[in-house]
């Protein structure tokens, strides 16, 4: 399929072939959604925002889950030449305040389950107009469900260029708030054309199932992007994607492609009823966002006989740019880079690493961000020329596999979100009974934990009760995945002449 430079054209194209109305693009909880459907969705929601007084250049914060809300308005603002921000509907309420600001939003679209927490941040913003989806919106504020079935009729995409600013991203990042990461329209369509196709050969036949959500760069190429180029079926899965509820979307979907990241590989493999799906209608399962140990690949394909393409992308990148192939998987690595993509490793002098030698993957390639939104020193940093600084640690192999070796940085991926030890040593160090504390990712039953080595002050004793004290203690005031899962209490830190902790041996 071919899009216009508008990104919101994905879905013209089903109508354009006269394959509007047999086309099933997503299939949800409750219904299943022909291309007809969705146009017209995105069409109402485009004339909507165009009546509340949205244009060219707006930014439109999306708080939403996986629902067809979130095509609706993600494609339906882009038509009208604004910027839609889906960001993560389980940070903390204070970050919905800072998205807000840092973005300069003129709307915010909010499911009604989250209005609890994200309510009071645009209420204290009267600028922004407040659009509940998937629920009775509230006085005063606007009903994305009203707008998806109203009747506007078709509104022509507005002009744009390849170049143009399209949507962002919020990424972490390694240090302090999270970043606007600015994409062109021109970035979807290259993750389509140079992955989606030729490596996952994704088609009209396909039936596609994620269980990461659209706010993240992965669940967007997976559930949103890939499908609607290909004529492919999205299934939605609303809600918090545990392994057994995975499992149900397999037994009831029969999926062929399965998206997933390697802590629910791991969760579906240990559920009793894992090996009584019917694993026959999935051709193969993908696995991005943090590197997938080689027994869970092992153990996967030999109860199931399908393999596991992992890979490496970002939030940058947009998706995936260095992948296993088909046939030719390497377990323990992320493959080789994809067509249309170049990587190469640079050492700690900024030369490239000699073969063989481990270093910084820099990557370049045609759904590179653009910028960092009102960062120029991050965006100076991260990028150089067309290349972008991946903070990726990685080794060559002899066969052009690249093997992951960590971040750069230290920065922990836990479930295929970004952590900073940073945030949960401050917080640890709040205590009364703690003096001192380092956190590292550990690996622990095939799943990146969080480990803690503690130091305690005097009068203290370390043990399960205080153990569990702290991890509440973290909870109470990070993020519900930003706490230690094991505790180490020591004496000292192993650290260099200048006192600086070496984290690397706390691993161990």
């Amino acid at each position: 399929m071919q899009i216009g430079p508008n990104t919101s054209t994905l879905i013209d194209g089903w109508l354009e072939s006269g394959r509007g109305s047999d086309t099933v693009l997503i299939t949800a909880d409750d219904r299943s959604w022909t291309a007809d459907e969705l146009y017209h969705a995105v069409c109402n929601v485009a004339a909507r925002l165009v009546d509340a007084g949205a244009g060219r250049g707006d930014r439109i914060l999306m708080v939403q889950d996986d629902t067809p809300a979130f095509p609706a308005v993600f494609l339906g603002a882009m038509r009208i030449g604004a910027v839609p921000i889906p960001v993560n509907f389980l940070a903390r309420p204070d970050d919905f305040g800072y998205f807000l600001d840092d973005s300069e939003a003129v709307a915010a679209v909010v499911d009604h389950v989250f209005l609890e927490i994200v309510g009071p941040q645009v209420a204290a913003r009267p600028q922004v107009k407040l659009i509940v989806a998937n629920g009775e919106a509230p006085t005063g504020a606007e009903s994305l469900d009203e707008w998806m079935i109203s009747d506007a009729g078709e509104v022509s995409p507005v002009s744009t260029q390849p170049d143009d600013m399209a949507f962002w991203l919020y990424s972490s990042g390694s240090t302090g708030l999270p970043k606007g990461v600015v994409h062109r329209h021109s970035a979807i369509a290259a993750t389509c054309v140079h992955y989606a196709v030729p490596v996952l050969g994704i088609g009209p036949e396909d039936v596609a199932f994620s269980t990461t959500k659209m706010f993240h760069a992965y669940g967007l190429g997976n559930n949103l992007s890939f499908p609607l180029w290909s004529g492919a079926t999205s299934v939605y899965l609303t809600g918090r994607p545990t392994p057994d509820r995975a499992l149900d979307r397999v037994r009831a979907h029969r999926p062929s492609l399965l998206f997933s990241v390697p802590a629910l590989y791991n969760g579906m493999l240990s559920d009793p009823g894992f090996d009584a799906v019917d694993w026959s209608a999935v051709r193969l399962g993908i696995s991005a966002a943090e590197p997938l140990p080689p027994e869970i690949w092992r153990q996967f394909h030999d109860r199931t006989g399908i393999e596991i393409l992992d890979g490496i992308g970002s939030t940058e990148m947009l998706h995936i740019y260095v992948s296993n192939r088909a046939g030719a998987v390497k377990p323990g690595t992320s493959g080789t880079p994809v067509d249309g993509y170049e990587v190469e490793i640079y050492d700690t002098e900024g030369e490239v690493a000699a073969s063989g030698e481990p270093g910084e993957m820099w990557v370049r390639g045609p759904s590179r961000l653009s910028t960092y939104w009102n960062q120029p020193e991050r965006s100076s940093d991260k990028i150089r020329g067309d290349w972008f600084l991946s903070g990726d640690r990685y080794q060559k192999d002899e066969d052009g596999y690249y093997t992951y070796l960590g971040r750069i940085d230290d920065m922990m991926k836990i479930g295929g979100l970004w952590v900073s030890p940073i945030e949960i040593e401050n917080r640890l160090m709040e205590h009364e009974a703690v003096h001192e504390a380092a956190v590292v990712s550990v690996n622990i039953d095939n799943r990146s934990r969080i480990k803690a080595a503690v130091i305690l002050n005097d009068g203290y004793e370390g043990g399960e009760d205080l153990t569990a004290e702290l991890q509440q203690w973290c909870k109470a005031a990070l993020q519900r995945y930003q706490f230690p899962h094991v505790v180490d209490y020591v004496d000292d830190f192993p650290r260099t002449a200048t006192g600086k902790i070496q984290r690397f041996k706390l691993r161990d």
